[in-house]
C-alpha cells in the first residue's frame, strides 16, 4: 500500500516550514499532490525524494555559467515527471561542474608562475588605455579593480594615472583569477596576504575566506563550492534515478 503524507508531516520528515512545501508545488519542483475530500493535499514517497532533489540542488549555488539555470531547469524537469531529460541535464550540470573547477585550477597555476616570475623594469610606465590594451579588457574594468581595493590608487604624471610593470603583473593575475570567477575578495585577500607572506599557499589563501568577513558568498571559497557542487551533482542523479523507481511504483505519470 502507497505511503500518504499531509503536508505537516512531509515538512516535518524533509524539515522544513510546511509553507516551503507549498512553494515547491507552485514552483513546479514537485508534482501536484492528490487533494481528499476535505481539499487537503495529500503527498507521497516521490514528492518527498523531489523535495530532496530541491534541497540539493540549491545547496551550493554556483551561479557562473549559467549553472544555476541548469539546476533549475533539472528540478522542473523532474517536477513534470521528466526524469530521462532531468537526468541527461544533471550529466551536462556535472561535467560544466568539473570544467569550472579545471579552470579555477588553471588560474592557480598561471599565479603561481607569474608570482615566481622576476620583476619586470619598473621604469616603464603605462595610461590607463594602454595598459587596458595590453590586458585586453576594458579602462571601466580597471577603475573598477581599482574601486574593490585590488590595485591600489595609481600615481599621477600630468594628470593622467601611470601603471608600472609592477602593476600589469599585478593586473595579470586579478584578471585570471576574474576570469576564473573567484570573487573580488578572495582575489583581494590573496593580494594582500602574499604582499607579506609571498610564500604561502596560493589555493589556500584563495580557498580560505577572511574570518571577519560577515558574509561569504560561494565565489569567496570556489574550490570548495565547486568540488561541493561536484558532489551534490552525483547525488542528484541518484535521487532522480530513485524518484523514477517511486514514481513507477505508486503508478504515477513518467513522461
Amino acid at each position: 500500500m502507497m505511503n500518504m503524507y499531509r503536508t505537516a508531516a512531509v515538512a516535518k520528515i524533509i524539515g522544513i516550514h510546511p509553507n516551503t512545501v507549498r512553494l515547491y508545488e507552485s514552483l513546479g519542483f514537485i508534482q501536484k499532490p492528490g487533494r481528499l475530500e476535505n481539499g487537503y493535499r495529500v503527498f507521497t514517497e516521490a514528492h518527498i525524494e523531489q523535495i530532496r532533489l530541491v534541497r540539493t540542488g540549491f545547496q551550493i549555488e554556483v551561479l557562473q555559467s549559467g549553472l544555476r539555470k541548469k539546476i533549475i531547469q533539472i528540478l522542473l524537469l523532474s517536477g513534470e515527471g521528466l526524469i530521462d531529460e532531468a537526468e541527461s541535464l544533471a550529466e551536462e550540470y556535472l561535467q560544466s561542474v568539473i570544467q569550472e573547477q579545471n579552470k579555477a585550477e588553471q588560474a592557480i597555476s598561471f599565479v603561481r608562475q607569474l608570482v615566481n616570475e622576476t620583476d619586470h623594469d619598473q621604469r616603464l610606465y603605462f595610461s590607463r588605455k594602454q595598459a587596458a590594451e595590453a590586458l585586453q579588457v576594458s579602462v571601466d574594468t580597471l577603475r573598477n579593480w581599482e574601486r574593490n581595493g585590488l590595485l591600489n590608487a595609481r600615481k599621477k604624471q600630468r594628470g593622467y594615472c601611470i601603471y608600472t610593470e609592477g602593476d600589469i603583473k599585478r593586473l595579470k593575475i586579478i584578471r585570471a583569477l576574474r576570469c576564473a570567477n573567484y570573487s573580488h575578495k578572495a582575489v583581494f585577500n590573496m593580494m594582500r596576504r602574499l604582499s607579506h607572506l609571498p610564500d604561502e599557499n596560493i589555493r589556500d589563501i584563495l580557498d580560505t575566506p577572511d574570518p571577519n568577513d560577515e558574509i561569504i558568498s560561494v565565489c569567496d571559497q570556489l574550490i570548495t563550492s565547486l568540488r561541493n557542487a561536484e558532489k551534490n551533482a552525483h547525488t542528484m542523479l541518484v535521487q532522480l534515478n530513485r524518484i523514477r523507481t517511486l514514481l513507477k511504483s505508486e503508478n504515477q505519470p513518467i513522461q
